[in-house]
């Protein structure tokens, strides 16, 4: 069992008898009255976006989820295919089951699935993914004085703020829990 101080962003719980994640949250300590922890939750398995408010000393239910290690090999409609790397057995994952983190899947690349009774309903992306830039504005030599920065679209689909200097075709190391940009990757 969870206490409300326990709650941060990417913290699963069980609410309402579903497996849901916390995507944002906020304490209020409010000058009269009891503290309280608004938060915003998705269900893992639907995609919904829930708020909820939760009073201070409020349990809540920790989510058993297995976690397994599995290979992302390609997207196919509106579905990713995942393949498990013991049993060679394949997974699919919606878009909306995936949130945000299908803009940091590449090829190839190594995941941990989350399984609720056996049937996967999430994604947990490396910390970091090298990701390439196609489309941006034209670079700009010297101009580093400034902590100017631009949008920069990737391969993948998902647009991150750069500093000036980045030109169409560099790739970029990316952090995928907040989205931005880290380094240039070493090619």
């Amino acid at each position: 069992m969870y206490d409300t101080s326990d709650i941060r962003k990417n913290l699963k719980v069980i609410l309402d008898g579903a497996p849901c994640v916390v995507i944002d949250f906020q304490f209020v300590k409010p000058g009269k009255g009891q503290a309280f922890t608004r938060t915003k939750l998705r269900n893992m398995l639907t995609g919904n976006v829930l708020e909820r408010t939760f009073k201070s000393g409020e349990k809540l239910a920790k989510a058993d989820l297995e976690v397994r290690q599995m290979t992302f090999l390609y997207p196919e409609g509106d579905r990713y295919v995942f393949m498990d790397i013991e049993s060679y057995e394949q997974s699919f994952l919606t878009a909306e089951q995936l949130g945000d983190s299908r803009f940091y899947l590449v090829d190839n690349m190594q995941v941990e699935i989350l399984l609720w009774n056996e049937k996967p309903i999430g994604v947990t992306p490396p910390t970091h993914v090298d990701l390439k830039v196609v489309e941006t504005e034209p670079g700009f030599k010297g101009d580093t004085s400034t902590n100017t920065l631009k949008a920069a679209k990737m391969h993948t689909g998902v647009t991150v703020m750069v500093p000036l200097f980045i030109n169409e075709g560099d790739l970029l190391k990316i952090d995928t829990r907040t989205g931005e940009y880290v380094e240039r990757a070493k090619k």
